[in-house]
């Protein structure tokens, strides 16, 4: 995720400037702490967010007025707000009217899996509209002034995939190159995780190049891998996903895998130098106490560090999905969540 212009400090605002610092010091410490696991576990407990936090698919951004801006699947792409990072409210849909071609690819109208960014002054979003086990899926492309709830303009479909075809144009995700490279990941099962370069122009294909990359698979066993975010970090290129059965309340068996390349089309190894072209991935997290299935992962960059943004199904509510927020470190070369 990309986000937020710094603030310049005006020459006659010194003192503003230094109250502004002092600010953003007191907000990384408070949603520091928030973050901070509450029991003893290989993984970590989520950290604490309340108010409207029924979500699955979470995309989350710190808008340029400070808002945290979080979207989700269903709905027109359900929008919430925090002023914090803590407390969440519902603020509408992306989208108040459906783009008529979403019913080509979804009976029901319902877009999933939204990915939020700011590019160029403005924002961004891509999302899929697909039905339930079905390759027969688009990824659309929207973009806003503001990235509030009812601003998005769609522009139309990004790529699409058949009921005929080997991979799922489903669950998007942004990643733009220190060079202004544009690249989107996406995919979910059959052959796997797929990646196309976009055009920065557009938003939409690169017409340069047409290749549509495979990034991680599962050749053998269950073919279930979605949800893919590239994040760069100290010279490598960190591949998140998410592994196995999502949907299913507290029957998931949802996991968050990682890997890492030294390009953005990989290939991608985890921690044991497996390929995840080969059912390769190292868990960054998984089912814990309350906390099942966590998946359907965004990364962002705020104030206090990197963020692993997720949902996962809670156990003592009867498998609700619900908003897991933690901090991630890259100590040692690898994500870990705390």
């Amino acid at each position: 995720m990309i986000h937020l212009k710094s603030r310049r400090a005006r020459a006659t605002g010194v003192a503003a400037g230094r109250s502004g610092a002092r600010r953003l010091a007191a907000l990384a410490a408070a949603t520091a702490f928030a973050l901070l696991p509450t029991s003893a576990s290989a993984y970590p407990d989520p950290g604490r967010v309340t108010g409207d936090i029924v979500v699955h698919d979470p995309t989350m951004i710190r808008a340029t007025d400070g808002t945290y801006l979080l979207y989700s699947t269903h709905g027109g792409l359900e929008a919430r707000t925090s002023t914090d990072r803590i407390a969440f409210s519902r603020s509408g849909n992306a989208f108040n009217t459906p783009p008529s071609w979403w019913r080509n690819y979804s009976s029901g109208n319902d877009p999933w899996a939204p990915d939020i960014s700011y590019q160029g002054g403005k924002y961004l979003m891509y999302y899929a509209v697909s039905s339930f086990g079905s390759s027969n899926s688009a990824i659309g492309f929207a973009t806003s002034p503001s990235g509030k709830a009812g601003t998005w303009t769609d522009q139309g479909i990004v790529h699409a995939t058949t009921g005929s075809s080997d991979y799922n144009a489903i669950d998007p995700n942004l990643f733009v190159d220190g060079d202004g490279t544009w690249w989107l990941s996406f995919g979910s099962w059959w052959s796997g995780l797929k990646m196309i370069r976009l055009d920065p122009s557009t938003g939409k294909q690169y017409a340069g190049d047409r290749t549509v990359y495979s990034i991680a698979s599962r050749p053998t066993g269950t073919k279930a891998v979605e949800a893919p975010t590239v994040v760069k970090r100290n010279g490598y290129y960190y591949l998140f996903a998410s592994y196995d059965t999502c949907c299913a309340g507290a029957g998931s068996t949802y996991k968050i895998k990682v890997g890492r390349a030294t390009r953005p089309t990989g290939p991608y190894l985890d921690k044991n130098g497996v390929n995840l072209m080969n059912n390769g991935g190292s868990v960054v997290l998984e089912s814990h106490g309350r906390y099942i299935g966590p998946g359907g992962q965004s990364v962002m960059s705020d104030v206090d560090g990197d963020l692993l943004v997720y949902h996962y199904y809670d156990g003592q509510d009867n498998g609700t999905p619900k908003l897991g927020v933690n901090l991630l470190s890259w100590s040692g070369g690898w994500p870990t969540a705390y």
